[in-house]
């Protein structure tokens, strides 16, 4: 067979429907590309008149006018306008875009932004979405020109005629469907307007035409001479020169609080916040905020907006924004972003990524500066952000290789620490370096006393997130891995020298296997540094983690813990119970040894404790009965 060449072909009949029911996943979208081209084509002017092919105007606007007598929504500009042939050949090819095409012949100046938001040519026919007839009345700037209107109902046939208008500009008026008369709403239009077109540089103005009041008999025989009502002054929606699009040193803390405020309805203070400002590889501009937590998770409620010369796209696009960053709150604009036909997500390409790349490189490098010249104010809300750096350094080792030296504990003493001043205070020598730690300061106190009587510093890991970054540190943190165990995990740090008898060691233990029922209880027999600890329970560190993983996430299946009862050999209750014959009470003595050992590292269950507040009771009975 010869070889054939040719074009696609689209049949308008068939991909309109798609276009109007699947291009856009949110139906209010059309607003935002409809007041997107009116922008555009001030935007348009705006570089014919700096290249000198037209004169400047004062006032450059867009307007919304909704009209509820007539069922009508309009968007109209005084921007580039249209003729006849144009509106042939913008709005009647599908997908042909006029943006690009008018790029080509004027080109902003090296380094500028052109400020045209379109790029594919279908924004114009989401107006289908909402609409039975679309009308477009313009008139192009070009001298001479003529007027046109254009009217469809279906976005396929149409009808082209010349129009009256004598102001350069272009409306768009959609007469709404009968299921989408909500746009005739003031408050649902400003809403949608404030939710996509709040940061548009060019003014946008809200204007409501009111149905007439139905006269009554008594409004006949009113006073000529009265005034007649005045119509709704125009209301301005958008702020032109969002704080973003300025120069960090032209922004005071204020002005970042109050556009937080503004922006995020969150009237809690930002802790801080980073001003982004690259222009090269990539144009991106943007205002990240750490807000202030209520709790430990409710920085996944942090909103990082996505704009595109300063038009609304979506918010947390994770391509762009590092899955982490998502606990922040803030803004991003980026006109070079390479934006599928819905402007909703990102097609993830290296340019995205690299960009990616840059935003966390400036997150961690601010943290590290906060740290380096802020240290107390770092340290007083790092209780705020730490879930948010843990988070970054589990999910992404390069921030954690930036960040690293940022990384604090708190102690149970109040101090903070990195890791490095940690080992310093607290490695011995010849051992590997353990860091460790409570999960409850107030159920592991006693413990905790016995390692700062020795001088050790224990660091509190007391949340959700604590778990696997403590994981993540002793398995993936490359040459900083560090072991981290509970007060409660070994008995090491807290035992002497001293050589235990193996002898009264295989006695104790066969006396509390007996008295308790146990069989399969390790108990040994050391020489703790307290001389009023009789006992602690020991729990291996990773059985204890395994433990509570499986009660977490095993869906009803828990695995053991491997738990060690240490008996303290200079202690008199340990001597005691080598010597008694009395059977009942080394009973007693042997459970109330085991329960205070448990209580010292977390709560009795329910049963448990009544069996513990009963069999004190008991000893206190017998030890009155004994004194008497």
């Amino acid at each position: 067979m010869s070889e054939n060449r040719g074009t696609v072909s689209i049949n308008a009949q068939n991909i309109m429907p798609v276009i109007k029911k699947w291009l856009y996943s949110d139906k209010d979208i059309f607003l935002r590309e409809l007041v997107s081209n009116a922008c555009d084509a001030i935007s348009k002017y705006k570089l014919m008149v700096s290249s000198g092919e037209a004169e400047a105007r004062e006032n450059y606007r867009v307007d919304v006018t909704v009209n509820e007598a007539e069922g009508t929504l309009t968007v109209s500009d005084n921007g580039i306008g249209m003729t006849a042939d144009e509106i042939k050949k913008y709005i009647c090819e599908v997908a042909f875009s006029g943006a690009e095409e008018f790029l080509k012949q004027y080109k902003p100046e090296s380094g500028e932004s052109s400020g045209i938001i379109g790029h594919f040519g279908l924004g114009f026919y989401s107006a289908f979405m909402v609409s039975k007839k679309v009308v477009i009345d313009s008139l192009s700037c070009k001298s001479g020109a003529q007027a046109a209107h254009w009217e469809s109902e279906d976005g396929m046939e149409y009808v082209l005629t010349e129009s009256a208008r004598t102001e350069p500009g272009t409306s768009v008026i959609l007469y709404l469907n009968d299921e989408d008369k909500e746009f005739l709403e003031k408050w649902t239009v400003r809403s949608t307007l404030e939710k996509y077109c709040a940061f548009m540089p060019i003014e946008i103005y809200l204007n409501e035409i009111k149905p007439p009041k139905p006269e009554t008999e008594e409004d006949g025989k009113k006073d000529e001479a009265k005034p007649e009502e005045k119509p709704a002054e125009p209301e301005l929606i958008n702020d032109t020169v969002p704080l973003w699009t300025k120069k960090p040193q032209e922004c005071t803390d204020e002005d970042y609080k109050k556009f937080y405020t503004k922006v995020f309805h969150d009237y809690d203070e930002p802790l801080f916040w980073i001003h982004l400002n690259a222009e090269f590889p990539f144009n991106l501009k943007g205002i990240l905020y750490f807000p202030k937590l209520k709790n430990e998770f409710t920085a996944n409620e942090g909103v990082i907006k996505l704009f595109n010369n300063q038009v609304f796209v979506a918010d947390n696009i994770k391509e762009v924004i590092p899955e982490f960053l998502m606990l922040l709150k803030g803004c991003i604009d980026c006109p070079e972003l390479p934006l599928n036909v819905s402007r909703s997500f990102l097609q993830n390409d290296g340019y995205v990524r690299k960009m990616n790349d840059y935003i966390t490189r400036k997150v961690a490098d601010r943290l590290v500066s906060e740290f380096t010249t802020h240290r107390k104010e770092y340290e007083g809300y790092w209780k705020d952000i730490h879930p948010f750096v843990k988070y970054g350094c589990i999910k992404d080792e390069k921030f954690y290789e930036r960040v690293k030296s940022a990384i604090i504990y708190r102690t149970t003493a109040g101090e903070f620490l990195t890791k490095d001043e940690y080992k310093n205070r607290n490695i011995d020598e010849g051992k590997d370096f353990v860091m460790y730690y409570t999960s409850d300061e107030k159920r592991q106190a006693q413990m905790i006393e016995m390692f700062t009587a020795q001088n050790r510093d224990v660091v509190v890991m007391d949340t959700l997130i604590d778990n696997n970054f403590m994981s993540f540190m002793e398995y993936t943190a490359r040459d900083d891995k560090i072991q981290f165990r509970r007060v409660d995990a070994s008995t090491d740090a807290l035992t002497e020298d001293a050589k235990a008898d193996e002898e009264s060691e295989k006695q104790l233990k066969e006396i509390f296997q007996t008295a308790l029922n146990d069989k399969e209880l390790e108990v040994k027999l050391v020489s703790l540094k307290s001389d009023e600890l009789p006992a602690m329970i020991s729990v291996d560190e990773q059985s204890r983690r395994f433990s509570e993983m499986s009660r977490q996430w095993g869906g009803g299946m828990e695995i053991p813990e491997k738990r060690t009862l240490t008996l303290n050999v200079k202690h008199p209750l340990v001597d005691y119970l080598k010597s008694t014959d009395d059977e009942e009470m080394k009973k007693l003595v042997c459970e109330q040894i085991l329960d205070l050992a448990e209580m010292a590292r977390q709560p009795l269950v329910a049963e448990r404790m009544l069996a513990f507040l009963k069999r004190s009771t008991q000893i206190l009975s017998k030890a009155v009965e004994a004194g008497k």
